[in-house]
């Protein structure tokens, strides 16, 4: 098929999309596709080739056979891009308008995790009627952090509830949306979510920040950290993470692809921290790396989100509303 791969955008993850959408070119070449490479600018300008991108409802992006939107963040994994190819009625790789837009926003998230029973850490939104005190009552250190951010930009660690304030308003110059969490003393544990209706789970995978905490450099920077596959976890452990990851994909209403993360604490309980509907998507990304301990390559992992965005489009179209 021919596949647009989008890549870039106006997030802060700009360069980390930019890494992400090539080598998920080279990974569709690899199975076979013929790859149109559409880069966002930041200014929000698309172009292929220096060229401005023609948009055609009915016809597709570039008469494209499916979409692959390797975007981080705001404008790309926020549903902004997906409803636009709602609106192109073209197939694209990952979950649609309304599960983008919830696994996004922290805050969301975490709500519907509440509503649903999900186990996880405490949190507060700042700013909401007794936020301060539902702060102090979690306890010391707490993480602030922009609800609707991504690749750990703009977190904070409070450990003097005299900081607190200072560090609400560093990550508000990301996002108006601030979510304060309590600590998790836990092992952090990932795992990626491969399907549609029925989906598959990998091996669970422990991640050892060689810093203080996972921050964007731990991510990005060589060296920064460590992929333990499996994870150094009891097999009810393991179990348990893979279990979570596949009712929090569906509650989230996810599709195609997600990395779950989360907390694995000392007394064995497991704590789901959050959902990448679009994590890192590198070769050597910890979603792809973890699919390829379960036996999934990386050309034939890309294969299978076209196949599925393929898959979900169809049939979606057979409930048009």
């Amino acid at each position: 098929m021919k596949i647009a791969v989008l890549s870039g955008g106006r997030s802060s993850e700009h360069e980390v999309s930019l890494r992400s959408g090539a080598s998920v070119a080279r990974g569709l070449a690899e199975a076979g596709h013929e790859v149109v490479a559409v880069t966002i600018e930041r200014g929000g300008r698309w172009r292929v080739e220096g060229a401005p991108v023609a948009l055609a409802p009915g016809g597709g992006l570039l008469g494209a056979d499916a979409v692959f939107p390797a975007l981080h963040g705001a404008f790309g994994e926020d549903g902004s891009v997906q409803g636009l190819l709602e609106l192109l009625d073209v197939p694209y790789v990952g979950s649609d308008v309304l599960a983008s837009a919830s696994c996004l926003d922290k805050l969301t998230l975490k709500r519907l995790f509440a509503e649903g029973g999900i186990p996880q850490v405490e949190f507060a939104a700042a700013g909401e009627a007794g936020w301060r005190q539902r702060c102090e009552a979690m306890g010391l250190p707490l993480w602030v952090k922009p609800s609707r951010m991504g690749s750990s930009v703009g977190i904070s660690k409070v450990e003097d509830l005299a900081d607190l304030e200072a560090a609400v308003g560093l990550a508000r110059r990301h996002d108006p949306r601030v979510i304060v969490e309590a600590s998790a003393v836990g092992r952090e544990v990932e795992c990626s979510v491969l399907g549609n209706e029925s989906p598959l789970t990998s091996l669970p995978g422990e991640i050892v920040a060689n810093a203080e905490w996972y921050d964007f450099e731990a991510k990005y920077e060589q060296g920064g950290m460590e992929l333990r596959v499996p994870a150094p976890i009891s097999a009810a452990e393991s179990e348990r993470v893979r279990e979570l990851a596949t009712t929090t994909f569906a509650l989230a209403g996810c599709s195609g692809l997600a990395r779950c993360d989360f907390f694995v604490e000392p007394g064995g309980e497991v704590l789901v921290n959050e959902i990448n509907t679009m994590p890192g998507f590198t070769e050597t990304s910890v979603y792809a790396k973890l699919l390829e301990a379960s036996g999934i390559g990386y050309a034939e992992l890309c294969d299978r989100l076209v196949e599925l965005a393929v898959e979900r489009h169809r049939a979606a179209r057979a409930h048009q509303f």
